[in-house]
């Protein structure tokens, strides 16, 4: 083989294992990446049904309900326009409450409830994660211009 031809052979085989490389990594960034939705979002079925996502809003009034017998709770996760009943077995943050922010990672169950493996709540009185405090605020805006048309409709 000819020295040119032996060279030819090294890039080949270095673009090769490059492109491995590459295609591996991307394998394992796609695999690992996690999506945010909000609860209008997830009934609207822009979620992963087979992948697991982070759904966030705020906690409902009300909705906090424990099992006396095992470190399961449900509740439900609000945009103020939609709701989603969330089931998680663990130990909440202490600074879980109802009406305050809250993320849930997990994925959709075949009954409609989000079983979340993780759970995350506010930092302090003014956090919110702001993917939650835009989703929100959007979903208050999508409601407030259906109000009026709505009233309308009635009259």
């Amino acid at each position: 083989m000819k020295a040119r031809h032996r060279r030819f052979a090294w890039i080949g085989a270095g673009l090769a294992a490059l492109g491995v490389a590459v295609a591996l990594v991307l394998n394992a960034f796609q695999s690992n990446l996690v999506f945010f939705f909000t609860p209008s979002q997830v009934i609207a079925k822009e979620a992963p049904q087979a992948r697991p996502f982070r759904i966030g809003g705020l906690v409902e009034a009300g909705s906090l309900k424990r099992d006396p017998n095992s470190l399961t709770v449900q509740f439900r996760v609000t945009d103020t326009a939609q709701t989603i009943p969330v089931t998680y077995t663990g130990l909440l943050p202490d600074l879980f409450k109802e009406g305050k922010g809250v993320v849930a990672q997990g994925s959709l169950g075949a009954d409609g409830a989000f079983h979340a493996t993780e759970v995350l709540a506010k930092h302090d009185e003014n956090y919110m994660p702001p993917e939650a405090a835009q989703a929100i605020e959007q979903a208050r805006k999508r409601s407030a211009m259906t109000l009026p048309s709505m009233q309308e409709t009635r009259q």
